[in-house]
């Protein structure tokens, strides 16, 4: 029977041993929720307790998770992160195209790792398009940046690997490709080099990979664009998926009503002039 005991080892093991998120421990729940929904109209006494279990683990375990804040780059940390590579030397150099490459597109770490010379093409305008290969095999394609596209072509011109297809953009020291491992130790060592440069920055870790890839779909939502949109862009088959970690920041949601107020409302206020004006408006009770 599915109930408390087995339903807790299962979760833990999903967070402890598979390494998943809390997000994706969620995502699980709901989908058993949904079954047990199922298997209380074809066995009521085992359906409610596997729905009771799910309720009890969902109380316990993920109360913490719904005010959880995560970590995203400021548009000042990105500057910092992006001036650290040291481009004189072949390591820095893919390093500042593989960070310009992740921001611009929201791409995956594992994405960037499986990106072939094949999988960048160019619009009439010369953007770069990526191809990138998501989860489930699912693909999309992903516009970059004008001046993601200029470093990123330079350095497949640099690599000589602009005639060969089938070769990896992003190698490793030793192998053809970048691992995810690698990628993330990219991250940490930028980060740590800009936590020692600016200790008033970069205090709301951890970064990892993923972290840009968050920074990348919030600063997309504060530009205004559609979350439909943001959907596609990150390659999420549910727009529901976007908006669990989608959070516009309190600022950029005063900024926005300050500039709706400006626009909107201070050419049609009412002319006070015409009104009728007391000339002792103060109360009695305070003169």
């Amino acid at each position: 029977m599915l109930g408390f005991d087995l339903l807790t080892n299962f979760f833990d093991w999903l967070v402890t041993v598979r390494k998943n998120s809390r997000t994706t421990a969620k995502q699980r729940m709901g989908a058993l929720a949904s079954f047990a929904e199922y298997a209380q109209c074809r066995n009521l006494d085992a359906g409610c307790v596997f729905r009771s279990s799910l309720a009890r683990i969902a109380k316990k375990s993920f109360r913490h998770v719904k005010g959880k804040q995560r970590s995203s780059f400021t548009r000042a940390e990105l500057e910092i992160l992006f001036s650290l590579p040291d481009t004189a030397d072949k390591l820095g150099w893919r390093d500042l195209v593989l960070l310009s490459v992740m921001y611009s597109s929201g791409a995956r770490a594992q994405e960037i790792c499986d990106l072939h010379v094949k999988d960048v093409m160019h619009d009439e305008k010369g953007n770069a398009i990526l191809v990138l290969t998501g989860k489930g095999e699912k693909s999309r394609r992903v516009k970059i940046t004008a001046d993601a596209t200029q470093l990123l072509d330079k350095y497949i011109t640099y690599r000589k690997i602009q005639g060969q297809p089938d070769r990896y953009i992003f190698p490793s020291q030793r192998n053809e490709s970048l691992s995810v491992p690698a990628i993330e130790e990219i991250f940490a060592k930028y980060i740590a080099m800009a936590k020692t440069a600016h200790p008033d920055k970069f205090c709301n870790g951890p970064y990892t990979p993923h972290v840009m890839r968050y920074t990348t779909a919030t600063h997309l939502i504060e530009a205004g664009v559609p979350l439909a949109i943001v959907k596609n862009i990150l390659g999420h088959s549910s727009i529901q998926t976007t908006q669990i970690y989608v959070d516009i920041s309190q600022q950029t949601v005063d900024r926005s009503m300050e500039e709706w107020n400006e626009k909107w409302f201070s050419k049609n206020n009412p002319d006070t002039s015409a009104l009728p004006q007391e000339k002792n408006f103060i109360p009695d009770f305070l003169r």
